[in-house]
């Protein structure tokens, strides 16, 4: 039995041999590999994984790419590299306990009818306004997805080989783990865990990337707002019929004077901004559409340094 742990690294300088520190004495008597993925830190962050690499405390590969990816596609890669029969997603930062992820290996070594661990935070640190909005998106692409989303559930997590080979044969450019976790299925334990403050660094995260990666995931795995697009038009194209037989039956029956110019100013603002919310709406579509016909590879690897500890 092998566990490999899969360490995204974004500007981890000074996380990286507290990090390496704690998996060895988390996973002491266990044979574990860690894979760290540098996505194209601006900091000394290859630099340390270099002299990790060298060594030789542990078996330790590090992919480093040619700029940065993403988290994504670090994940993606790091299932690529891992040989284990386990791999934990951990973050390098510490908030994620590596203990934690040997206690989800343990759990599945006695629970074989489980596929999956998901961790999720008991206590959540984050502000309640960025707490409302996650649940807001939650709450929106559960209705608009086929698939069920688990609210709370994080991405440090423990799958079994099966469940990595499921993902790996999935190569979309545009990734979103919480909803490929979702959709490749498989019996998921889904477990609580308190998050630890953050070693060192600040984090990448900002509000404007949860909200675009929330957009990313629901063009993802829903073609429903394509759907609500559909019927936007519909809906005012009806309306507007609506309106055109009561303007005529005002100026033919009744006798009153078409309303002029700021009539025609709102009707126009109006069903010009609806045309552009479902032209944009499409175009999101379309976008991916052209990005995923090109093909183009996940991540590109600038090099690849591995270091295999000699068993005693």
């Amino acid at each position: 039995m092998k566990v490999s742990l899969v360490v995204p690294c974004y500007n981890e300088e000074e996380n990286i041999v507290p990090f390496a520190r704690a998996a060895e004495e988390a996973m002491a008597g266990m044979k574990y590999e860690i894979i760290f993925i540098n996505d194209g830190s601006k900091d000394d962050t290859i630099g340390e994984l270099k002299k990790l690499v060298d060594k030789k405390s542990a078996n330790i590969t590090v992919v480093d790419f040619s700029r940065n990816f993403g988290k994504e596609a670090g994940m993606y890669a790091g299932l690529q590299k891992a040989t284990g029969d386990y791999v934990s997603f951990v973050d390098a930062d510490l908030q994620q306990p590596v203990s934690v992820a040997r206690e989800m290996v343990e759990f599945l070594e006695e629970n074989p009818d489980y596929d999956a661990v998901a961790c999720y935070q008991e206590e959540r640190i984050e502000g309640k306004g960025l707490s409302f909005l996650k649940k807001g998106f939650y709450r929106i692409i559960d209705k608009m997805c086929d698939i069920e989303f688990r609210q709370d559930a994080s991405d440090f997590r423990t799958i079994r080989r099966t469940v990595a080979e499921a993902i790996l044969s999935m190569p979309e450019y545009h990734r979103f783990s919480k909803g490929i976790f979702a959709w490749v299925g498989y019996n998921t334990y889904y477990r609580p865990y308190t998050v630890q403050e953050r070693n060192a660094g600040v984090t990448s995260w900002s509000t404007g990337k949860l909200f675009k990666y929330a957009i990313d995931g629901m063009i993802s795995f829903s073609t429903k707002p394509l759907k609500i697009a559909t019927g936007l038009g519909l809906f005012t194209s009806f309306c507007a019929i609506l309106y055109m037989i009561v303007v005529i039956f005002q100026k033919l029956v009744i006798g009153i004077d078409v309303p002029g110019y700021p009539t025609l100013v709102v009707l126009i603002l109006l069903l010009g901004g609806v045309q552009l919310t479902v032209l944009g709406i499409i175009g999101e579509y379309l976008a991916r559409v052209h990005t995923e016909v090109k093909n183009r590879p996940i991540f590109l690897e600038r090099a690849c340094y591995k270091c295999e500890r000699e068993e005693r």
